[in-house]
């Protein structure tokens, strides 16, 4: 357990002249034992009462502590918010509204489900029991509640305030989420694309000081017709990683066909021993699959991945997470000759050093242990799908063969995989050109592999993979 974070609050302003110098002052003025450093990022957003001025004598006084973003115009919060965030260093993020209606003084307490490892994002919530509250308005409270009892509908989740503005989120992975949202939508928004990453949110009960119409509170009723949109919108959409080098917003649209990874799972299954290393494991699609075993290894290179893993598969003593890039030796070395099983899907073909990649394979096995492969089949069918996704290569039945016999394994069985969607493959990318996957296509596909799994064997083409099941000499 951790006994301290570093701290990132954002600190949106936009004519706040009368609060934002003591706003200011409370969130400095933070000193706790699980705080160890903290961060202030203050974001005027258009100011045209002063505001701006008084942020940049704040910091000019507290340059080590404080950072201060201008916007030209007033673009909203959650344009604020997106420019906060692109500054953050700390371990995790927090916003802080400028009108005083949150109290600093609950931070820290925010922060407890960081340090045991359980969080990934906690909300402070108003209607949780907390030490105060400020009666006052009814139907802002009750309309409150009814965009809360709907997100949860919709969202399978049991938050009481969705509308808080304390949003505590690990910076790394806050960071790696688009946020579109430039008004108070992004805090439908965040909420939607926190659930669809499987972000395990807590809540913790806060105090809560509301301010009047007439105080300058700036929430009004268009904004709770802006946040049912909202909902539909992100209902709908999977718009949850930003592009990175890993190709993390083309991978994750394989966690919306379940049906179609447990197929997957069924086909890979038997070959699988009691101990098991999954080189590539992205956020367990297939780890779901092949667990329980005595010995379970997920790994991956992408560092938002790692972290998803960690989190999903916490308190499963069986399963460890690690970093392992599968054309570098020295991922290898502490786990020599450790399993029974490889199992490697879909990434093979992303590394220029295949030698060296099986010869790495070949020294996590045990004498005997067995490598399950599979890649993406036929060179025909390269385009622009597979260079979006980094594939260095798609293979067939003969060159996969002749690369495990030469790096030393003896090949086994070798079948083909998902004949069913090769046309489809053929067509988007070598005819279309598309670039990602479209979410129509894939929610078809999911929902027809009861049929496609039937239909396969009988197809007369080859599969868009191939699999191989091959010994360790």
């Amino acid at each position: 357990m951790q006994k301290s974070l570093s701290l990132s609050v954002i600190l949106p302003a936009f004519d706040e002249r009368h609060l934002v110098a003591e706003a200011v002052r409370r969130v400095l003025a933070l000193e706790d034992s699980r705080i160890a450093r903290l961060e202030l990022i203050a974001v005027d957003d258009g100011s045209t009462d002063g505001t701006r001025d008084i942020l940049r004598r704040l910091a000019a006084e507290n340059p080590a502590r404080m950072r201060l973003v201008e916007h030209e115009r007033n673009r909203g919060k959650g344009a604020a918010v997106v420019s906060g965030i692109a500054l953050a260093t700390g371990d995790v993020t927090i916003v802080q509204d400028a009108d005083l209606e949150y109290d600093p003084r609950d931070i820290p307490r925010i922060l407890e489900p960081f340090l045991s490892g359980e969080a990934d994002a906690v909300f402070g919530s108003r209607f949780l029991v907390g030490e105060y509250r400020r009666v006052l308005y009814f139907r802002h409270t009750l309309a409150n509640k009814t965009l809360t009892g709907l997100v949860n509908v919709l969202t399978d989740l049991n938050l009481s305030d969705v509308e808080t503005c304390y949003k505590a989120v690990r910076t790394s992975l806050l960071r790696s989420i688009p946020i579109r949202s430039t008004d108070f939508r992004v805090e439908i928004e965040l909420i939607f694309k926190l659930e669809k990453r499987g972000a395990r949110i807590f809540e913790v009960p806060i105090r809560y000081a509301g301010r009047t119409y007439e105080e300058g509170k700036k929430v009004r009723a268009r904004d709770g017709f802006l946040a049912l949109v909202a909902m539909l919108r992100y209902w709908l959409v999977d718009d949850l990683y930003k592009p990175d080098e890993h190709g993390s917003n083309i991978l994750v649209s394989m966690s919306d066909v379940p049906n179609f990874n447990r197929w997957m799972g069924d086909a890979i299954r038997p070959h699988c021993g009691d101990r098991v290393l999954e080189i590539g494991a992205g956020i367990g699609n297939m780890t779901r699959n092949l667990c329980p075993r005595d010995v379970y290894t997920a790994t991956d290179v992408n560092p938002l991945y790692l972290e998803y893993l960690r989190g999903a598969f916490q308190g499963r003593p069986y399963l460890d997470v690690r970093h392992c890039d599968l054309a570098n030796r020295a991922d290898f070395e502490p786990v020599s000759g450790r399993y029974d099983t490889v199992v490697c899907l879909n990434v093979l073909e992303h590394v220029p050093d295949e030698a060296g990649s099986l010869a790495n394979v070949r020294t996590a096995l045990a004498p005997g242990g067995k490598f399950v492969v599979l890649v993406p089949q036929g060179p025909g069918l390269y385009g622009s799908l597979d260079e979006v996704l980094g594939h260095v290569r798609r293979y067939t039945r003969a060159s996969l063969t002749k690369a495990l016999v030469d790096a030393g394994f003896e090949v086994e069985t070798l079948f083909d995989f998902n004949r069913a969607t090769t046309p489809a493959w053929w067509w988007n990318g070598r005819v279309l050109k598309r670039r990602h996957f479209g979410r129509v296509q894939l929610k078809i596909m999911n929902s027809t592999v009861w049929l496609i799994r039937r239909m396969d064997p009988l197809l007369p083409w080859h599969g868009t993979s191939i699999v191989a099941v091959a010994r360790r000499k």
